[in-house]
């Protein structure tokens, strides 16, 4: 790579991970799932998100109230829109109905950035979360308030959640001279897998002239009346692509993600590789991707110019599926695996190259990209990462009635050392470890679970060989248990309590309870393990001989790795030879 290829790559890694969360979801269909519940799965990637659990209660609002409208990651008040009469309980982001919504931010095209209006990307989905039951409802929901009330964020991809169906939309605004925004809604076919990672997904889609299943935002009534719709988008989708002279060709060869956020190596690399790292597990052939996921060869008949109009020879032609058949169902504990991904049994697993350290680390601190002798290289961008703030499971399970159904296994940090903890979504009051304002980016907090997980996390990168499959046993240990006993086990007794006030109520407290006892016996296993693992040496209690005062310490000091020493001495000669 040249100096001039550094500069767009550098370019190319702002628009994916600087001002957007590079975030990560995972979206599972009723039939692909081991007990038939709709699964997605999120992770908020920012290196200044604080990992707390939002909680909106439902409410009921009296006729002219209005609701105030501030931008998800700044707090910037944008204004306001007219409340509703009443709106749903939501915990994080799944509602009482079990309706849930997830985002990948995906940047697109930068002069359609910051359009007129007071919608951004967070508030759309809080909003809709308090106002929708279903995923059809919630697709109409975000389409009127982008229409009616601008949309100001960058691209957005949304996995859209409820107890049958599961959807991604995909959308982007029109510029700062326009209002509203152009996008396009899929359903994913059930008994399929589906996932993104800040590179919109959706190429062509099937259009509302010539297929009785797809129909245009105007039409938006039919989604009710008619299940089998699968595709819904804005109807100036394709012709505002046209006018803004981004597009040229025929309607039904119009792709979505090639001509408002066309890969390029960053697009692929740092983001579809994380989808293709999922799909690698439940699926066969996913290495017929492997060249186009890596950023290697993203094949086109003719080659991609930036800020060019786009034709369908400038598409890729290799693209990965929006969607995949697994070879079986996937479970809850899959997915929380999932979000644990370091591309292990890859060549580029992270753990097994130099920058690992002596202690084999898949973990790289930012910046991404560097150079070398006037070459650029990068570090890879996992599914796991250190600057999670919050990540979840939403699982919308439709065989079972309101209030019991909705849990979203909630964790914050590192999705790879946190414990995905069930939060019931009629829940009325959110755990103190989890609540707003306890604890901040720049306020440390005793109860605080962010920072509680944080300090295990940070404790295990430096001795990551030896500290981290004990939080893996211990994380999967509580995990298991939530998932195969207590969880079951509550579903059960919630159904013999009489009043649904009253099964509110244990629901409520059984997941306060739980994220309380998990925050505490996570800070006690910290405080074991930091005395463990002190100084560089392993210590473990000994056997105390009778009238001893103290229990003695077993030390015992672990070399470094094998390569480690061989690149020491590759690189320090006979600097520190015995003679």
């Amino acid at each position: 790579m040249k100096k001039v290829f550094s500069a767009i790559l550098a370019l190319a890694l702002v628009f994916s991970f600087g001002k957007a969360k590079a975030c990560t979801n995972f979206l599972i269909t009723k039939g692909a799932s081991a007990d038939g519940s709709c699964m997605i799965s999120y992770a908020a990637d920012s290196h200044v998100l604080y990992g707390e659990l939002y909680h909106y209660p439902a409410t009921d609002w009296p006729a002219g109230a209005m609701l105030d409208v501030y931008d998800w990651d700044g707090g910037m008040y944008r204004g306001q829109i007219p409340q509703i009469a009443h709106t749903y309980n939501v915990v994080g982001n799944m509602n009482e109905y079990q309706l849930a919504i997830g985002e990948t931010t995906y940047g697109g095209l930068e002069a359609l950035w910051e359009g007129q209006g007071i919608i951004d990307y967070g508030s759309l989905i809080y909003i809709t979360l308090q106002r929708a039951k279903t995923a059809r409802e919630a697709i109409k929901c975000m389409g009127e308030l982008v229409a009616n009330y601008g949309y100001v964020s960058e691209g957005e991809s949304f996995s859209i959640a409820d107890t049958e169906e599961v959807w991604i939309l995909e959308m982007i605004g029109k510029g700062k001279a326009n209002k509203g925004a152009v996008w396009v809604a899929r359903r994913i076919p059930d008994g399929y897998v589906s996932g993104h990672a800040n590179q919109a997904r959706i190429t062509t889609f099937p259009l509302a002239k010539k297929n009785k299943t797809s129909i245009t935002f105007k039409q938006i009534d039919k989604l009710f009346k008619d299940k089998n719709i699968d595709c819904v988008y804005a109807d100036d989708v394709i012709s505002f692509a046209k006018e803004m002279k981004l597009y040229s060709g025929p309607d039904d060869k119009f792709s979505f993600s090639d001509v408002y956020n066309p890969v390029d190596f960053s697009g692929a690399r740092f983001c579809d590789l994380r989808v293709w790292a999922m799909f690698n597990k439940v699926t066969d052939n996913m290495k017929d991707y492997w060249d186009y996921a890596t950023g290697r060869d993203i094949k086109r008949v003719e080659p991609y110019k930036a800020g060019m109009c786009q034709t369908p020879d400038n598409f890729p032609t290799n693209r990965m599926p929006l969607w995949v058949l697994p070879n079986k169902k996937v479970s809850v504990l899959d997915m929380m695996d999932f979000m644990r991904d370091h591309l292990e049994g890859t060549e580029l697993d992270m753990s097994q190259d130099v920058g690992a350290g002596p202690f084999h680390c898949p973990y790289r601190w930012r910046p991404m990209e560097f150079d070398v002798n006037g070459e650029t290289y990068v570090h890879e961008r996992t599914t796991a990462t250190q600057q999670t703030g919050f990540s979840f499971v939403a699982q919308c399970r439709g065989q079972y009635e309101w209030p019991i159904g909705g849990i979203i296994w909630f964790g914050v940090d590192d999705t790879d050392n946190t414990v995905y903890c069930p939060m019931y979504t009629c829940m009325t009051e959110i755990p103190e470890c989890f609540r707003e304002g306890n604890g901040s980016m720049s306020e440390w907090s005793e109860t605080s679970a962010f920072w509680t997980f944080n300090q295990m996390s940070n404790w295990a990168y430096t001795k990551y060989d030896y500290i981290h499959p004990e939080i893996r046993k211990r994380q999967r240990e509580m995990e298991e248990n939530w998932v195969k006993t207590a969880v079951p086990e509550l579903d059960k007794r919630v159904f013999t309590i009489k009043g649904r006030e009253a099964q509110v109520k244990e629901l409520t407290q059984f997941s306060c309870n739980q994220a309380s006892k998990m925050t505490q016996a996570w800070k006690k296993f910290y405080h074991d393990l930091f005395m463990k693992y002190m100084d560089g040496n392993v210590n473990t209690p000994g056997t105390p001989v009778e009238g001893q005062k103290y229990v003695p310490i077993d030390s015992k000091h672990p070399k470094y790795s094998d390569e480690y020493y061989e690149i020491l001495i590759e690189k320090t000669g006979d600097k520190y030879k015995a003679y």
